[in-house]
């Protein structure tokens, strides 16, 4: 119990570091040319690694490649509905045991999977790419969605993020997304935002937005890799997020790091789940009734 309290207490205190950093009214941080270096320098890396895969021809999703003992533990939760999620890391070119320094920034960087039973690939497009209507499937992380233009398997669209950790924070976003048809069975996706924004006093007749890159750091950039085989019944969804916010202060990091890396993580995973989620509910709506 002693071991519980003192989590209790420290969850509380990395909380309150938190909210004073992105609460309205606290000092707001610049997003410095280093920084998007070191984060173009990341994507590259993790996109050079992610395409190599894809070249491969091998399995095509990551809890296929996952060691025997671990691919039958994500197999058995996956079936259960539950989403398989991993951190990960993408080494420096010039020195593959050296992780890539990000300075003035934090990199996030996760991996998830999960399985829609009785979905097909073209379902599961058909939901996804289904922008004009996210804000009713994936409430309330998204508050309004609109496709900004279409032209074949290429996407520009807007969202407007909502997040609660401590405190509420709305982000305007626009993002680029290119789908890749493999064949009958096999898709795969890559986003990119090219404007995030946050939004003060979102909802309010003053309501205005902070300019790209001067704001309270939670979001700079999010690119996103997808990827969708259908077999055993169903349809794998498997989702990549790289995103980029601001550092935690020198000296705080053994403290708030956990708190701060629980957001990206929360978010796949709740993209996921209400991914598999929607699909279902589309499945069953258009079923015909029984005799």
């Amino acid at each position: 119990m002693a071991g519980k309290a003192a989590s209790t207490v420290r969850w509380a205190i990395a909380a309150a570091i938190v909210a004073s950093l992105l609460a309205p009214g606290a000092q707001a941080t610049d997003l410095e040319p280093k920084t998007v270096e070191a984060f173009d320098r990341y994507v590259q890396q993790a996109e050079t690694q992610i395409d190599a895969q894809l070249a491969k021809g091998g399995p095509f999703l990551w809890v296929e490649s996952l060691p025997p003992d671990r691919g039958a533990a994500a197999e058995a939760q996956l079936r259960a509905g539950q989403v398989v999620i991993e951190r990960l890391d993408a080494t420096d070119a010039k020195n593959l045991d050296k992780p890539i320094s990000v300075p003035g920034g934090m990199i996030h960087h996760w991996i998830g999977t999960v399985f829609i039973p009785g979905a097909t690939l073209q379902q599961t497009l058909a939901l996804v790419e289904d922008y004009d209507h996210q804000q009713e499937y994936y409430r309330p992380d998204v508050m309004r969605s609109k496709t900004l233009r279409h032209d074949g398997n290429d996407f520009t669209i807007e969202l407007r993020l909502y997040k609660k950790k401590v405190i509420a924070t709305v982000l305007d976003t626009e993002h680029q997304v290119h789908y890749t048809i493999v064949d009958a069975t096999h898709a795969w996706s890559r986003s990119r935002t090219t404007r995030i924004q946050e939004v003060d006093d979102a909802g309010q007749p003053d309501e205005h937005l902070e300019p790209e890159g001067h704001d309270h750091g939670f979001l700079w950039r999010m690119n996103t890799y997808w990827r969708f085989e259908q077999k055993d019944g169903g349809t794998y969804v498997e989702s990549q997020s790289i995103s980029l916010t601001r550092d935690i202060p020198t000296g705080l990091g053994w403290l708030v790091g956990p708190f701060v890396n629980s957001v990206p993580r929360e978010s796949l995973t709740f993209t996921l789940t209400t991914t598999r989620a929607a699909v279902l509910e589309r499945i069953s709506s258009r079923k015909p009734p029984a005799n």
